[in-house]
């Protein structure tokens, strides 16, 4: 019986569209087009001899083929993977700034994404504000922020677009009489100012009720029933509602999450590229 090698790079490239459920998704992730994946991925099946996808216009999902070779592909690439690191004793490191207005529940996957992209690449994640956060990535301070858009900005790539909503606990009442009561974080927190000004034109009274280091400490509040929070939906705690309808508050609008990076090639800007996309399909869902 004749033995079938087969190519780690389509290999690689199967596991990513696996793991992101889209062609596109896994172009990004390998820094490729989209044509280069589909052709990997049509000579690997041919390779196997098996359909590795069921593919419709609508959606990508394994065969029952290939969710039984997916395993096996992992624990192929990681091998190749270990076997490579153990010739190289000098461990790159990648230093990424993320807003605390992006850096979901999610984080743990991205981060997962970037480790299996290169487990040998040290990881250092910083969470901040992303004005302090662009500040630090000026000084040179950080490889790469993930923030969210700022004016007079124009050196960075957008990552995803964001809807907001005015969030509150599911058992809060507002009283008609008062100001409404805002949870949020402190300036320069971009987000903050925004929310601040839309409620001003729109002449609706207002008050900080809370103001939190992070976005764990707002949402918490907002559970504990202390006010509204602008908050995007990705970033919402388990249970909360969106109350802008009902109190007649102006909409948010979409708010852009941008990439800025000085990593040009390596597997720094590979980690990074499988970051970009794992977070699309996050903010996408």
């Amino acid at each position: 019986m004749t033995e079938r090698a087969l190519d780690l790079d389509s290999v690689r490239a199967f596991v990513r569209i696996a793991e992101l459920g889209s062609f596109t998704r896994a172009a990004e992730a390998t820094r490729t087009t989209q044509s280069a994946v589909s052709l990997k991925l049509k000579r690997l099946e041919e390779r196997l001899g098996v359909r590795l996808f069921e593919r419709t216009p609508r959606y990508v999902e394994l065969s029952s083929r290939g969710a039984a070779f997916l395993e096996h592909a992992r624990e192929l690439l990681e091998a190749h993977d270990r076997a490579c690191s153990a010739l190289s004793q000098a461990r790159q490191r990648l230093t990424i700034g993320i807003s605390d207005h992006v850096a979901g529940p999610e984080l743990p996957s991205l981060i997962a994404r970037m480790n299996a992209q290169d487990p040998d690449l040290v990881i250092e994640i910083r969470i901040g504000s992303s004005g302090d956060l662009l500040q630090s990535f000026d000084r040179r301070e950080v490889d790469t922020v993930i923030v969210r858009q700022h004016v007079g900005r124009d050196d960075g790539s957008v990552l995803a677009e964001e809807k907001f909503g005015w969030f509150a606990s599911p058992t809060w009442q507002h009283r008609a009489s008062e100001p409404l009561p805002i949870a949020t974080m402190p300036e320069p927190c971009g987000i903050r100012i925004m929310a601040g000004q839309m409620l001003d034109e729109a002449g609706i009274p207002w008050t900080e009720i809370f103001v939190g280091g992070g976005v764990t400490a707002v949402s918490a509040a907002v559970m504990a029933g202390m006010g509204v929070s602008a908050l995007a939906r990705r970033m919402l705690p388990l249970g909360a509602v969106d109350v802008g309808k009902r109190l007649g508050l102006p909409d948010l609008p979409r708010l852009p999450v941008m990439l800025h990076t000085r990593e040009k090639d390596g597997p720094q800007r590979d980690a990074l590229a499988a970051l970009s996309a794992a977070f699309k399909c996050a903010a996408r869902d």
